[in-house]
């Protein structure tokens, strides 16, 4: 066992770990943030998804024990004071989230995005999402909540300076 503090969600957490565990067996089994889920162990599939210093990565794949100093978002930490951050909304109103498995991984994609690219295309929002597979939809309404999003976000980008 080793000791580590990782920063998840804007809190440190002193915690003992393997060597080996992982950043999603850490989030699930050990501090019980369930929102990031398990899709493949292997990297591919989106599921397990979480920010780590602004970037998505597969929390799959990312040894817990290296993480130190870095700045980890999990789908827990997006909504504030209980509302939905203006990405989960959008999901929501646009009708993107279907069985919802893939759903925590398509939002923390879509933040790193709309962060780096607040009017991304079609193209570059599916260019953004092909590390997040969604085995429900055609993607379609996950690319329709993203474009709605960066909507909104502009709209309230003028109203703020008009």
């Amino acid at each position: 066992m080793r000791d580590i503090t990782l920063h998840i969600n804007g809190t440190d957490h002193a915690l003992q770990i393997e060597d080996n565990w992982t950043l999603l067996y850490v989030l699930r089994e050990v501090l019980n943030l369930t929102g990031t889920k398990y899709g493949c162990g292997t990297n591919d599939c989106g599921a397990c998804k979480v920010l780590v210093d602004g970037v998505p990565k597969n929390s799959c794949v990312l040894l817990a024990r290296n993480l130190e100093g870095a700045d980890i978002l999990t789908i827990e930490g997006v909504s504030h004071d209980g509302h939905l951050h203006p990405v989960q909304q959008a999901f929501v109103d646009a009708g993107a989230i279907q069985c919802g498995y893939c759903t925590p991984g398509m939002v923390m994609t879509s933040l790193a995005l709309l962060a780096n690219n607040p009017d991304p295309s079609e193209d570059e929002i599916l260019t953004a999402l092909e590390g997040n597979l969604c085995r429900c939809t055609g993607y379609k309404k996950i690319v329709e909540a993203v474009q709605l999003t960066a909507r909104r976000m502009r709209e309230d980008d003028g109203a703020q300076q008009g």
